[in-house]
């Protein structure tokens, strides 16, 4: 992709008529480019055939389509791919210089995409990989949008997960860009019952998740007691879980999405019955279903991963509470792919072997 040039992946009929407007066009023809990016999948202007060639000329004076291929593929044996997507291009902000990473999870008639919206993130989870490398830049929508359109299977996807690396509500107008194009009539037009974005509470980005789609909710929780979370999630001090919880209360998740509670499990730290009753009391009064998540190893971190015992107990005891809870399959984790280990780092793990290496292309 030519630096210079802006990519057209990413930006909304609205943007795409102004675009239009800037090389003579009328804003019908907005509908056209959008139509071929994101329903054809172009990769390049000149499959663009129903704007005259002096359109497509003066277009690419200034703009390219965006799609940038994967760097690398890393396949797990229970059949997950991990992408490596350099951020060249893509940042809004940051001094970038890391790549980022989107999972594949192929699991019988579904096939999910977890994407990442930033290049490291800032709220510091001492358990994430993600959070421990720190900040290096917001990814534009269209860093967002190549992660969906340009992996080998993207006409297969069935959902998308906003689980990958940073924090989606502290680069909330991106991801609220890139949700309005999946979701569109005039771009992948999905259903937003497809798209699910996990947050550690932000609350004035979440407020806007909620006022402006209708997509499913995930929030980090792992533990209920506040003093606890602090000590993994820094950001409790500044959006405490009462907050986040009782924001959510204020919107209706019968029927229109789905609000759920991600819970990691550490061994002889939050998976007792202690803090599956306070997990219950906290969630009192929620439409909310809990996934309870083992802790995949990471570098320097004391934590170790509960055993499946205590997950079945934990489980079996919200749901005896009402709370309805399920124990999430762990997928990738020998690519480090699995929940926390995204680091947009190559590691010795995943080095490229015969076949694997993939040409960046526009």
């Amino acid at each position: 992709m030519t630096t210079a040039k802006k990519p057209l992946i990413g930006l909304t009929l609205g943007q795409l008529q102004e675009v239009a407007a800037s090389i003579g066009l009328r804003p019908f023809a907005a509908k056209q480019i959008a139509r071929r990016l994101y329903v054809s999948r172009a990769s390049d202007i000149s499959e663009m055939t129903e704007l005259p060639k002096a359109a497509r000329a003066a277009l690419e004076e200034n703009y390219t389509v965006g799609r940038t291929a994967p760097r690398l593929a890393s396949r797990s044996t229970d059949g997950t791919v991990k992408y490596l997507f350099s951020t060249e291009g893509y940042l809004t902000r940051g001094a970038g210089g890391r790549d980022i990473e989107a999972v594949y999870i192929p699991d019988r008639d579904r096939a999910t995409l977890c994407v990442s919206s930033q290049a490291g993130c800032r709220m510091g989870c001492r358990f994430c990989m993600t959070g421990r490398q720190g900040y290096h830049g917001d990814l534009s929508a269209a860093g967002i949008i190549n992660q969906i359109l340009s992996i080998p299977d993207s006409e297969s996807l069935t959902n998308i997960v906003f689980m990958g690396m940073g924090e989606p509500m502290d680069n909330v107008d991106e991801v609220l860009r890139a949700i309005e194009i999946l979701t569109a009539p005039w771009g992948l037009a999905w259903s937003p019952k497809r798209i699910t974005v996990s947050s550690i509470g932000k609350l004035d980005g979440l407020r806007r998740l909620l006022d402006e789609t209708k997509v499913h909710i995930a929030i980090s929780v792992h533990t209920p007691y506040t003093a606890e979370r602090e000590g993994l999630m820094p950001v409790e001090r500044a959006f405490p879980l009462t907050r986040v919880i009782g924001l959510l209360r204020d919107y209706d998740f019968a029927h229109q999405r789905r609000f759920s509670a991600e819970y990691i499990m550490w061994r002889g730290v939050n998976d007792d019955m202690r803090h599956a009753d306070m997990l219950a009391r906290v969630l009192k009064g929620t439409d909310c279903r809990v996934n309870l998540i083992r802790f995949h190893a990471i570098p320097d971190f004391e934590g170790r991963p509960a055993t499946r015992e205590a997950m079945e107990r934990f489980r079996d005891r919200l749901n005896e509470l009402g709370i309805t809870a399920t124990i999430r399959a762990s997928r990738g984790e020998d690519i480090e792919a699995a929940c926390g280990m995204l680091s947009g780092e190559q590691s010795a793990a995943t080095q490229p072997t015969a076949g694997q290496t993939l040409q960046t292309h526009e």
